[in-house]
């Protein structure tokens, strides 16, 4: 077990262990959490969730409304590209205050052409979540999930979605480096412009 035993707290806001309250995230969500604290004792003792007025779920506002850092908050989207017919999707997770990458590094890590946003209604049916609180806990199996370094680095925490857009995720970078089928990339992000 890691040596940090105490739950992750961030803002103004009010932290709960998340295996405590699946009830605040999405169904696929709350299954990968428990898979994910079944192989990872942390899991329970570090990831932590809150409720928040959907309304407030997008990054900026939600920083605004209870004073969170944007370094801390990390953005999951899904694309999509196709080589020969074979399509691949993959879900990005990169820091708030940078963009995912998608023309140059993801559309290469994919081996495909080109490399676009799935459409919102595409991305939130199979995902199963909503969109605005699309999270790389409990996405489905073959999509691969790229999650830039910056978001993993030691000590850091990630605010992440939790799946639906009334609640939030709050874990330490490392541990989401850990979700099973991560792979951790080196600028997956470049800095917002």
């Amino acid at each position: 077990m890691d040596a940090r035993t105490t739950l992750p707290t961030l803002g103004s806001l009010t932290w709960e262990p998340a295996l405590d309250h699946l009830d605040l995230v999405a169904p696929v969500t709350a299954d990968a959490l428990r898979r994910w604290a079944e192989a990872d004792p942390d899991v329970a003792a570090l990831v932590a969730v809150t409720e928040i007025d959907p309304d407030l779920a997008d990054t900026a506002t939600l920083n605004a409304a209870f004073d969170l850092p944007v370094e801390a908050s990390a953005n999951c989207v899904v694309v999509g590209g196709a080589r020969a017919g074979d399509e691949r999707v993959a879900a990005a997770v990169v820091r708030a205050h940078t963009r995912a990458d998608v023309n140059t590094r993801i559309r290469k890590l994919l081996d495909v052409r080109k490399a676009s946003f799935l459409p919102t209604d595409r991305a939130t049916a199979e995902s199963g979540m909503e969109y605005g609180g699309i999270t790389p806990v409990g996405l489905p199996d073959g999509w691969r999930v790229l999650v830039d370094s910056r978001v993993v680095t030691d000590g850091a925490l990630a605010l992440i979605g939790s799946g639906v857009r009334r609640s939030k995720l709050l874990l330490p970078g490392d541990l989401l480096g850990r979700l099973p089928g991560v792979e951790v990339v080196e600028d997956l992000a470049v800095p917002v412009a």
